[in-house]
């Protein structure tokens, strides 16, 4: 690594007094043995053995990495692992405060330490998916043409927030939430080891139960959470933390949900899919557990809209102003007044009933269309305005409907190859029973056969 004057001082003064650092930090391990979970990535000749240099280099040298997982699972663990155990250049940057200035500074520098001494740059990108196309675009030569091996972080999907010729040069690794097991290691680990609380607390059962269940299998967090209680405990002279001081210590559990990550998506779906089913206590609950965790409060209004035609359309008509209104308001008011007003929609959308005929309509025609099912537009339809179309048969032979007593006139509109289909089937829920019996009876007035 090639650490900056504050970096130097950091570690100088960690160095000296290892109780300055965070418990979390303090306890990071400095081998890849040593890295608890995420076995599968760590087996002989994986990628990031061959980063810190077990295997072989030259033409088979090592690729670029994209580590994606929830928060606390390892990440810059990882990279800290290499950082410390590569023989290599290491060089850090955050997507938060570089740009493509920065990203362009390190290539310049790698291309310059290759070229002049022969050492290779590892280059560890935190938060990648915070990028944009064009300072993810930057990195494209350097990777594909090795001056810098990445590593790269991110907790929400690649498929989604990291561009495709990036992905195409790196292999992707997934990290697996920790185990209770992998964190309650950490846990004792930290408990007994030098560089943790030396043994200078106990951990009873129950109390670590609950560690558990606030940490949610994130490593960071539990570590937080420890280091708290046993400060805590200290303080009042115990010799083990016991449950009513972490309870006081720690008196709020984390939200399980990182709003950048994929927790995001999968909260996100669960809300849409319990207003779907009608179960208004669990798009509430889903509700407050993105509200909770400060999800924008236009994503929510979003999704909201979508699910007003998805899944409810002309049953009740409605649903998608209520949906719409409730999208201008929370732009105008923001949190946390915004709750109300989503709590409002979720309600009145989870209790309206259900419909996705408009869904599967305009989804039958599309694959229609995806098959080439379309054919010309019947001659008595087409534009008859402009000179010669006449003479073309256009707009001959059409019949007006509103000259017509019943305002309905039994001609041909869908093109020859599809004009007895039939996308839309009504259903018979709420206000869309009455659209049941008004497409009968035009289809009959048409003079369509039934297919």
């Amino acid at each position: 690594m090639e650490p900056d004057l504050f970096t130097a001082a950091s570690e100088e003064r960690q160095e000296k007094d290892p109780a300055a650092s965070p418990l979390a930090v303090r306890m990071r391990p400095r081998t890849l043995d040593e890295v608890v979970g995420q076995q599968h990535l760590l087996k002989p000749g994986s990628p990031l053995r061959r980063l810190v240099g077990e295997g072989a280099g030259g033409p088979a040298g090592p690729s670029s990495v994209i580590l994606w997982g929830p928060p606390g699972t390892g990440k810059t663990t990882l990279a800290y692992v290499v950082s410390k155990a590569t023989n290599k250049r290491f060089v850090e940057l955050s997507a938060i405060t570089a740009g493509v200035k920065e990203v362009r500074a390190v290539i310049d520098g790698a291309r310059r330490a290759s070229g002049g001494y022969g050492q290779e740059t590892v280059l560890f990108l935190d938060e990648i998916h915070r990028f944009s196309k064009a300072q993810q675009d930057s990195l494209l030569p350097a990777v594909e043409n090795r001056w810098v091996t990445l590593i790269a972080a991110t907790t929400e999907n690649p498929y989604f927030s990291v561009i495709s010729p990036l992905l195409s040069r790196s292999l992707l690794l997934t990290l697996e939430p920790l185990t209770d097991d992998d964190v309650r290691g950490l846990l004792r680990r930290a408990l007994t080891d030098e560089r943790g609380l030396r043994s200078a607390v106990g951990l009873p059962e129950d109390t670590e139960s609950h560690l558990l269940r606030i940490a949610g299998g994130d490593a960071r967090r539990a570590l937080t959470a420890l280091e708290a209680a046993a400060g805590a405990a200290l303080d009042k002279g115990e010799s083990e933390i016991g449950l009513t001081t972490l309870e006081e210590t720690v008196d709020r559990a984390a939200v399980k949900y990182d709003r950048d990550g994929d927790q995001h998506y999968d909260v996100a779906s669960a809300l849409i899919k319990s207003i779907r089913g009608s179960d208004v206590d669990a798009a509430l609950h889903y509700l407050a557990r993105m509200i909770e965790a400060g999800e924008d409060p236009r994503f929510i209004a979003r999704r909201l809209m979508i699910s007003a035609s998805e899944d409810i359309g002309l049953a009740d008509t409605h649903a998608l102003p209520t949906a719409v209104a409730a999208a201008q308001a929370v732009a105008m008011i923001g949190f946390p007044e915004a709750a109300l007003t989503l709590s409002h929609a979720t309600i009145a959308l989870a209790l309206a009933p259900k419909s996705n005929s408009a869904t599967t309509a305009i989804g039958a025609a599309l694959d229609d269309v995806r098959k080439g099912q379309a054919g010309p537009v019947p001659p008595h339809l087409r534009d008859g305005h402009y000179k010669g179309a006449a003479k073309l048969g256009h707009a001959q032979g059409y019949v007006y409907p509103h000259d017509l007593p019943e305002g309905i006139a039994a001609q041909q509109y869908a093109p020859d190859a599809l004009k007895d289909r039939e996308y839309y089937t009504p259903g018979r829920h709420g206000a869309e029973a009455r659209y049941a019996d008004a497409v009968e009876w035009t289809r009959k007035h048409l003079g369509r056969k039934r297919t």
